[in-house]
Parts: C-alpha cells; sequence; structure tokens
C-alpha cells in the first residue's frame, strides 16, 4: 500500500483506541469531577470487565454474539457492584478524603490484580468477537466490529452527556460537584451521589473492556495502560470537563494509531507524555477545565 491507504488504516485504529479511551477516561474523570477522588484502582475495573467478559461468554454456548451480550450485559453490572461495595466499606469510613482515598485506592489495585492472578491465572484468553464481517475499501479490508465499536463508543457518550444536562440526575451531581455542603443543606444525599458515580465511573471502565476484549485478549495486568492513557486524557482535557476527555482521547488515540504506524509505540507515548508536561506547564486546568476556587 502507499502512503494514504497506510494513513488511513493508521487513523482508523486510532479511532478505535480513541473510542475505548473515551470511555475509559470519562468514568475516571465523573469521579474525579464529582467526588474529587482520584481513583488509582480504575485500571483494575477495567482489567476486570475484561475478565468477567471472558468467564461469562465462555460459560454460554451457543454462538458467539449471544456469549458477548451477555458479557456486554453482565459484566459492568458485576463491577459496578464491586465498586459500590469499596466505596461503602473504604472510600465513605475515609470521609473522601483526597490523600486517604489515593493511597487507599492504590491497595485496591493491588487487592483485585491478586485476586484476577489467584482465580483467574496469568495466561492472555481471547474473547471472540459476536461477528467477523469485513468491511471491503478500494485498498483493503476493515473489521467491521472494530467500527462497531467506534459506533458503540459514541452512543454511550452521547447517552452520559444528556443524562449529565438534561435530567434531573445530572443536575443533582452537577450540584454536588461544585458544592457539596451546600447541596447537603439543600436535602440531596451526597452519599449515595458518591456511590453512583463510583459504581458508574467504574461501569463505563468495564463496558470498554468488553467492548476491546475480542480485539485484545483478557490478562490480569491489563489495567496498567487504559489507567495511564487514562490519567493523561483527563489531564490534557480537563478534570471533570467530558467534552475535554472525549476531545482528547480522540487526539490522544489518532496520534498513538498514526505515530505508531510509521515510527512506533514508545514513540506514541513518550509525544503523550511530553504533551501532558506542556499542559500541567502552561494551562495546569487542561484544555477545557476551569480553575478551581
Amino acid at each position: 500500500m502507499h502512503f494514504g491507504p497506510h494513513l488511513l488504516l493508521a487513523a482508523l485504529e486510532g479511532l478505535v483506541t480513541s473510542a475505548v479511551l473515551a470511555l475509559t477516561a470519562l468514568g475516571l474523570s465523573l469521579v474525579f469531577g464529582v467526588m474529587r477522588v482520584v481513583n488509582v484502582a480504575h485500571g483494575e475495573f477495567f482489567m476486570l470487565g475484561a475478565v468477567l467478559a471472558w468467564a461469562i461468554s465462555t460459560a454460554i454456548a451457543g454462538h458467539p454474539a449471544v456469549g458477548f451480550v451477555a458479557a456486554l450485559a453482565i459484566a459492568p453490572l458485576l463491577v459496578g457492584l464491586v465498586a459500590l461495595i469499596a466505596e461503602r466499606l473504604v472510600l465513605r469510613r475515609l470521609n473522601y478524603n483526597p490523600e486517604g482515598t489515593i493511597v487507599a485506592t492504590i491497595g485496591m489495585l493491588y487487592i483485585i490484580q491478586q485476586l484476577a492472578l489467584t482465580f483467574y491465572g496469568p495466561e492472555a484468553r481471547p474473547v471472540e468477537p459476536p461477528f467477523s464481517y469485513r468491511i471491503l475499501l478500494p485498498w483493503f479490508g476493515y473489521s467491521g466490529y472494530k467500527l462497531s465499536v467506534v459506533a458503540a463508543s459514541a452512543i454511550l457518550l452521547v447517552i452520559t452527556w444528556l443524562v449529565l444536562t438534561r435530567t434531573k440526575i445530572g443536575l443533582i451531581m452537577r450540584a454536588t460537584q461544585y458544592d457539596r455542603e451546600t447541596a447537603q443543606a439543600f436535602g440531596i444525599p451526597v452519599e449515595r451521589v458518591y456511590a453512583g458515580v463510583f459504581a458508574v465511573g467504574a461501569m463505563l471502565a468495564a463496558i470498554a473492556a468488553v467492548l476491546i476484549v475480542p480485539i485484545s485478549q483478557a490478562h490480569y495486568l491489563m489495567g496498567q495502560d487504559p489507567l495511564l492513557l487514562s490519567f493523561i486524557v483527563v489531564i490534557i482535557g480537563g478534570l471533570g470537563s467530558l467534552r475535554g476527555t472525549v476531545v482528547a482521547a480522540i487526539l490522544i488515540g489518532l496520534s498513538d494509531g498514526i505515530v505508531s504506524m510509521f515510527f512506533s509505540p514508545t514513540l506514541a507515548k513518550i509525544i503523550a507524555t511530553l504533551v501532558v508536561a506542556m499542559v500541567l506547564v502552561f494551562r495546569p486546568q487542561g484544555l477545557f477545565g476551569t480553575t478551581q476556587r
């Protein structure tokens, strides 16, 4: 292939990365934006979603689409339940103290990781995609499932935006984000809001993992890269900003796909790290974030 088709292929791969990264980073951004908690265990919720997707899809006989749909429905709910329990037993007891919750979520990271290693094992295991249709372009064929991942991510992002901006639930979340004490004074159950946000953040990461695991493989260490890239995205886009998260995810995903294709994946990570450093120096609140009062 010539340069043009190579560039198109790299851009398509970058869009798939952007789609998964946007969902994962959105969960991290929501948790920080509303709760002011840096969830270091976020990548392990991603990993847990992938591992559960493998377990559910392999337990259900029949067409791969049946097992995949079941995994897409059940795995995020189970991960959300784990996150809800962790919020009740750990974060709430620390009164959501920023320093204490960082240490606590680091502990949660290792606990979830070691439990996955114990019960799942060290092997990387594939999940069969629900369909294997290929779209024929003039220069090459491309996976229809990968494009469906992009479409599914876009739909979920739009739904999240509508919930945050057009519903009472979103209004309550934004009120809690802006001023916790005032929200409590008006009768908003802040602790229940925090519990729900923490669970939803973990569920978004799990959904992203279920979508990507037929392309990659489920492994107990697979949460490390999504965690790092999610932090990069939310720092660049602005912590708590949905628009910033989406824009930064697209930029990081496309640059990762294109630079990895023509140069090396290591260079792509170096460039992303340099961009983060520049944003922290010249615009610490991120491209679309606001300065905290």
